[in-house]
């Protein structure tokens, strides 16, 4: 665990304290996302949907690869995880911009999460080589010249020690000055149309797998609450262990920490038909987000929730367990959720188990339907160690 003194910092240094927000909670909410961005979602969907209906009507209702072809050629604009801007000779630039405000006290581990959640949304579309990630970074107006000496480094450090495991270069410019202490990076990849999987074709009889647990944000928020001997610490503290909460803790930090090139590479060999992963909108937003860009009427069904050990009765003892049931709550550097062919779902998870040393979990289907996500009402619960 961070010790603050360690690194001469004081002994009540905490990096959470630098922000109300933590993490991917400091998202708006997706509703609000949606309703700013309905006129460019209207255009693209208006495009989209004519070259689609011209496609159909030339093919007696189906669509072909010509089609596909078509489509991956389009690119992806706004809404999804990354943009993905045709150039030329069959070449994509694939690129994304994110960042977040501290969940943990760690700077050092804050910065290999950050790039992990960076990288993250290039790998959801399949590009498995990052050109150029460059650091955005800002450093709290309320430091002292001390604590941003010490603090700041180390997040560079853990930043630049992942993006080496994910065989990316990183670019550090300047260091900006904010109330807020930002964390985050833009991610570039430039990749030919083949080595790339578009987010559009999931398919009625996908099964739809996992590669991360969920809780995240209550596992972190727990462990800081214990720390602080908050009033929440004191509900909790009735049934769970400092080592209870520190063992919780671990396990988030690790998933978050995490890269998700594996299942990217994965996506591939498994036949994906479409991705997104998992982070501030929580696993039923990005679901949601996910099925109403595809080109087929489908609906996911999710009836299955891997989550961190202790979550679950952590969010019950706080009154909480509706919206982590719901499949609502934040996630921070998230895992993949996919939609494969079912005969390929469970050969995915092993292969993933093999590779990664982590479970990924079949937790749903894809079904005809309208572009809606079905959450079951009493879905079965995963504690994951």
């Amino acid at each position: 665990m961070f010790d603050p003194t360690q690194h001469g910092l004081s002994r009540d240094f905490r990096l959470t304290k630098f922000s109300t927000l933590r993490g991917c909670g400091s998202k708006i909410p997706q509703d609000v996302l949606d309703r700013l961005l309905r006129g460019v979602y209207s255009e693209q969907f208006a495009e989209s949907s004519n070259k689609n209906k011209e496609e159909k009507e030339q093919s007696g209702g189906k669509v072909g690869d010509k089609q596909k072809e078509v489509d991956s050629a389009e690119g992806v604009g706004i809404g999804l995880d990354s943009s993905v801007i045709p150039l030329k000779n069959d070449l994509h630039l694939v690129q994304t911009v994110d960042f977040f405000y501290p969940l943990i006290d760690d700077p050092y581990i804050l910065g290999r999460i950050a790039l992990a959640n960076v990288v993250s949304d290039v790998y959801a579309v399949g590009a498995l080589e990052i050109d150029e990630i460059r650091l955005v970074c800002s450093a709290p107006t309320e430091f002292s010249e001390e604590e941003r000496d010490v603090v700041v480094p180390m997040i560079i450090k853990g930043f630049q020690d992942a993006a080496a495991e994910s065989k990316s270069r990183v670019k550090i410019g300047s260091i900006a000055l904010n109330p807020w202490c930002i964390i985050g990076g833009i991610a570039t990849a430039v990749c030919h149309k083949s080595e790339l999987i578009m987010p559009y074709y999931a398919q009625a009889g996908d099964s739809l797998v996992l590669t991360k647990p969920l809780g995240t944000q209550l596992a972190t928020n727990a462990f800081i609450w214990m720390t602080e001997n908050s009033d929440s610490w004191k509900k909790l503290s009735a049934k769970f262990s400092t080592s209870d909460i520190e063992k919780t803790y671990a396990i988030a930090i690790e998933s978050m920490s995490r890269l998700n090139k594996s299942g990217a590479e994965l996506m591939h060999k498994f036949g994906a038909h479409a991705a997104t992963d998992v982070t501030g909108f929580g696993l039923y937003g990005h679901a949601d987000n996910l099925v109403k860009f595809q080109k087929e009427s489908v609906d996911f069904e999710i009836d299955t929730l891997p989550i961190i050990k202790n979550v679950a009765e952590i969010a019950e003892l706080l009154g909480r367990s509706a919206k982590l049931m719901a499949g609502k709550a934040v996630e921070t550097s998230g895992g993949l959720l996919i939609s494969l062919p079912s005969a390929n779902a469970q050969h995915f998870c092993e292969e993933y188990e093999r590779v990664s040393g982590h479970a990924a979990w079949i937790i749903g289907r894809v079904v005809v339907g309208s572009r809606t996500v079905k959450m079951s009402s009493n879905p079965t619960t995963l504690s994951v160690e």
